[in-house]
């Protein structure tokens, strides 16, 4: 008979690659995770896995198996979501979140919460989107909230569901006129005239490589016909508007980030993009664990508190 613990073992190393990202995501050592899937194939009685330099892969008989694993650990969490629904809450609710739905969205998703199931155990993570959707197909999380930029399409992963929140207009981001740092006078108010190629020649703050927000900002200036000059790569979006804010930097920033205040009031001034591109912000879920009335009580209070600024000058 397969233990289900080391069926998961197997699995997440066909999700993940390596021993070594294996032993890391569960906190095992990897020489825990090695004796486990030696037992496994003493299990199963054919070789599942060989050696490839200094990691492995998978053979056939070792994929075919993973394939079953990530059957039985389906069939498990809907074991579970029925348990859950007799006694709701006896599991917690994990949650991968972006950045700016953690600044804006989940406060008000927890107070909302703290009313509707206040025994309910939220916990929060904020990663970016690609590591969050792949850590909730790996059942690293329970929900996540992503983002999609138009024009750049995610990977579907199979077994995941994903439901709309809202849209999260992208506009250019300068710095004020008169709030210092120099260069501040390079901006305008939001509906103003400012080109993106007028900013050709500035520094620009981004997201870091790899991820879709720092891809569809250089495809935007690209349109435009140049190439930005990326001088500030992170990932913390307020230090984003202080670089911009000071005149150090330009900028593409979602509205989301400035809910419940105005962009003056932090020294940057928003122009509209051509054509007023808006991201997609939505929820995702494992399909298995959609049953869960925990899941679904965390969802529905996102869905509540997720409100798109009307006006960001009034």
């Amino acid at each position: 008979m397969f233990e289900l613990r080391r069926l998961r073992l197997l699995h997440e190393l066909a999700q993940r690659g390596t021993l070594a990202a294996v032993a890391e995501a569960l906190s095992y050592s990897p020489s825990t995770i090695s004796q486990q899937l030696a037992q496994l194939e003493r299990d199963a009685g054919v070789p599942l896995l060989v050696p490839e330099g200094r990691r492995v892969r998978l053979t056939e008989h070792g994929a075919a198996l993973a394939a079953h694993a990530a059957r039985a650990l389906e069939a498990d969490e809907q074991i579970r979501a029925e348990l859950e629904a007799l006694q709701p809450g006896i599991a917690p609710v994990r949650v991968a979140v972006l950045q700016t739905a953690a600044r804006t969205v989940m406060p008000a998703a927890l107070t909302l919460l703290a009313d509707r199931a206040p025994l309910l155990r939220v916990e929060l993570a904020e990663v970016p989107p690609e590591e969050g959707l792949f850590e909730l197909a790996a059942r690293g999380f329970d929900l996540a909230i992503a983002e999609q930029y138009p024009g750049l399409t995610r990977e579907h992963r199979s077994g995941l569901e994903r439901r709309t929140l809202g849209t999260d207009p992208i506009r250019i981001a300068t710095a004020a006129t008169g709030s210092g740092g120099g260069g501040g006078g390079a901006g305008a108010d939001r509906g103003g005239a400012l080109e993106l190629a007028a900013l050709a020649d500035r520094p620009w703050v981004m997201e870091p490589r790899g991820t879709a927000a720092r891809e569809w900002a250089v495809q935007q200036c690209r349109a435009a016909g140049f190439e930005p000059d990326v001088r500030f790569e992170l990932a913390d979006l307020a230090a984003h508007v202080q670089l911009i804010a000071a005149g150090h930097a330009v900028g593409l920033l979602p509205d989301l980030l400035w809910a419940g205040r105005r962009p003056q009031a932090d020294g940057i001034a928003l122009t509209d993009l051509p054509g007023s591109p808006v991201s997609e912000i939505f929820t995702a879920e494992r399909r298995a664990a959609t049953p869960r009335p925990g899941i679904r009580l965390v969802r529905e209070a996102i869905a509540d508190a997720f409100v798109r600024p009307a006006t960001l000058n009034a």
